[in-house]
């Protein structure tokens, strides 16, 4: 997966396994032995610098080969949705789990040394390298596994069915998604919205047990609770870090409102004043998405009659009579275009590209690095859209990605902060542009500077519209972890932040008796998502400075770095340093600032933002409630 540590939670199901004690003793004997050698170590004398080195290649050579084990078991049930490779799975998760935990509480004894900064950077990355660490009870340590495989098994086998001419027709999320993306039907689409999250209230005590677990975990590796675990994975104290994550926002929020003012507009005069009001929220299930992050399936709906997009990206894929493989082929040639090395054959035999017709599969799209080194696949069900072009470009960044850095110590082999891993691939799919498509044949002609804004609202209507969605589903885990919100309130704070940062309502009544976050992937499967915010801020200071790189003096919208060995060579480098110095250094290689900085988004869409202006100069904006 991205990060092979994260697969011990964003794993696939087991209903239960009751020979523990059998597990038990293989997982204590592989996981205290590195601890063994650090008492014996102590019991010698003081602790010293070379002991701390030494420890840290016997874990990590144990990690790697446990996490090569893990990923290997997570691809099975993801890929094989059944008892048996559910129970596979936990077993794995269970056994890399009490390991990463035995060996981040070892690593605690080396506080107090005086140790060079890499050495120090390896032992806190150790401390840190579980999503939700185990405490050391082997009982609980299983607990949590099982939990977690359970959920995630539950997501991924999740259908709803509906009569349809007398006879009972189910639907998977993904042809869900497809409707939502495509239909225009009010009541068709709150079914469908309604009906998936049928699927989460099981999840609830689950989840709720797997927060206590989790705390309790963070607290043994001496954190005050798993928010604060979370946060404090990012080189700067945990407060600082959700501080810089509002500051981001906050220079954005300009732009989301605007957008938001004029998308409501156009669709209370689609729908009428019923369906969406003329003021206040939009209902979630009108915006073209299930989860109403991401908003440009309804392009046509809120563009203005005089507005021609540039092209119709799943037209010109569909046109091009391109099979599932072969868009994956492209993706792999705009990367092989800046000097990186082709997708190994393996690649291409072991990947899963389609929907198996003959068993259930986890189709959320991700990519794997199964051994570390050349072993990298994706995981996906490819439609042939445009949404899903881009989105291979995206998994493949992470392959390319994985693969570049395959030389750094385990605990190197990652983003220089979980957003870089998001962002690289986000950052090739901004050179999707018109300038691009036609140089791979999918376009004939590049269309003049008079249609941009079409495509600007295009890209807004999912990089835009995505940002406060991308900044609260951690917001709501974080006063969970901190126990600021009770299981008792879950879906009410999940849906007060949904008001509050997005300006969407549910559209019909939600009560505790639903767990709305548990219908999206990454609550169930464990996956932070700050990563993703941040992915959206620094994608953009990636692009402005791989354009500048390219020698592109034109619009940074209609930039593209294909087939540029400047950006590429500069790319690579970055790419190369894996997570073995703090980010603000990753950073500042690539675009010269060691920040966060939000204003690359401002220039990309500044033609945007005063076309949006000019349209809403009469409208009434924002959503707050009268008198708040």
């Amino acid at each position: 997966m991205k990060k092979i540590a994260l697969a011990i939670a964003a794993a696939v199901a087991l209903a239960g396994c009751d020979n523990r004690q059998a597990q038990q003793e293989p997982v204590q004997e592989a996981a205290t032995t590195a601890a063994a050698e650090v008492s014996s170590a102590a019991e010698n004398g003081p602790l010293t610098a070379e002991d701390a080195k030494a420890f840290l290649q016997d874990a990590q050579s144990r990690l790697e080969k446990m996490a090569e084990e893990m990923s290997h078991a997570s691809w099975l049930a993801s890929t094989y949705i059944n008892m048996d490779s559910q129970y596979v799975e936990a077993l794995a998760s269970e056994r890399y789990t009490a390991m990463a935990v035995e060996l981040a509480g070892e690593a605690a004894k080396f506080n107090d040394l005086q140790l060079d900064p890499d050495t120090r950077r390896q032992l806190t990355m150790l401390k840190q390298g579980l999503v939700f660490p185990a405490p050391k009870d082997p009982e609980l340590t299983a607990e949590l596994a099982q939990i977690g495989s359970k959920m995630q098994g539950m997501y991924g086998a999740g259908k709803y069915c509906m009569d349809k001419d007398g006879e009972e027709k189910c639907y998977t999320l993904t042809e869900m998604g497809q409707i939502m993306a495509n239909n225009r039907d009010p009541e068709l689409l709150k079914e469908l919205w309604v009906g998936w999250r049928k699927v989460s209230p099981p999840m609830k005590p689950l989840y709720e047990r797997q927060v206590e677990i989790g705390n309790a975990g963070a607290q043994e590796l001496g954190y005050d609770n798993l928010s604060t675990f979370w946060r404090s994975k990012y080189d700067m104290e945990p407060d600082a870090f959700a501080a810089d994550m509002d500051a981001q926002w906050n220079k954005v929020k300009p732009l989301y409102e605007a957008l938001h003012c004029h998308v409501r507009a156009k669709l209370n005069e689609h729908y009428g004043d019923d369906v969406v009001p003329a003021q206040g929220k939009i209902p979630a299930h009108l915006l073209g998405n299930m989860w109403a992050q991401e908003w440009g399936n309804v392009y046509e709906l809120v563009k203005d009659d005089d507005m021609e997009a540039p092209y119709d990206l799943t037209e010109l894929v569909v046109e091009s009579g391109m099979s599932e493989q072969d868009m994956v082929k492209v993706g792999e040639k705009f990367f092989t275009s800046l000097g990186f090395k082709p997708l190994p054959e393996t690649f291409w035999e072991r990947s899963q590209f389609t929907q198996p017709r003959d068993r259930d599969v986890v189709c959320h799209a991700s990519a794997w690095n199964m051994d570390g080194q050349d072993d990298i696949r994706i995981k996906m069900c490819i439609n042939k859209t445009g949404e899903d072009f881009v989105t291979i470009h995206h998994e493949l960044g992470h392959n390319f990605y994985q693969r570049i850095y395959k030389e750094q110590p385990f605990l190197y082999k990652e983003g220089a902060n979980d957003g870089f891993h998001e962002a690289v691939g986000d950052t090739i799919a901004l050179s999707i542009t018109p300038k691009y498509l036609k140089e791979i044949g999918l376009m004939d002609e590049v269309p003049d500077e008079s249609k941009d804004i079409g495509y600007l609202m295009q890209q807004a209507l999912d990089k835009i519209a995505f940002l406060p969605f991308g900044l609260m589903v951690d917001k709501w885990r974080w006063q969970v972890f901190n126990g600021e919100v009770q299981p008792g309130d879950y879906n009410k704070a999940w849906w007060r932040l949904r008001e509050d940062y997005q300006g969407i309502q549910a559209p019909v009544e939600r009560t505790e008796a639903n767990f709305d976050p548990g219908a999206k992937y990454h609550i169930p499967g464990n996956t932070p998502y700050a990563r993703y915010f941040l992915a959206r801020i620094q994608q953009f200071q990636f692009h402005r400075a791989l354009c500048e790189a390219a020698g592109e003096t034109g619009p940074l919208h209609r930039c593209s770095i294909y087939k540029n060995g400047e950006a590429g060579e500069k790319l690579r480098a970055m790419l190369a340093m894996g997570a073995s110095k703090p980010w603000p250094d990753a950073m500042e290689a690539l675009t010269g600032q060691r920040d966060l900085d939000a204003s690359a988004i401002i220039d990309y869409f500044q033609p945007l933002m005063a076309y949006l202006e000019e349209q809403n100069k009469d409208r009434q904006c924002g959503w707050a409630e009268p008198g708040v």
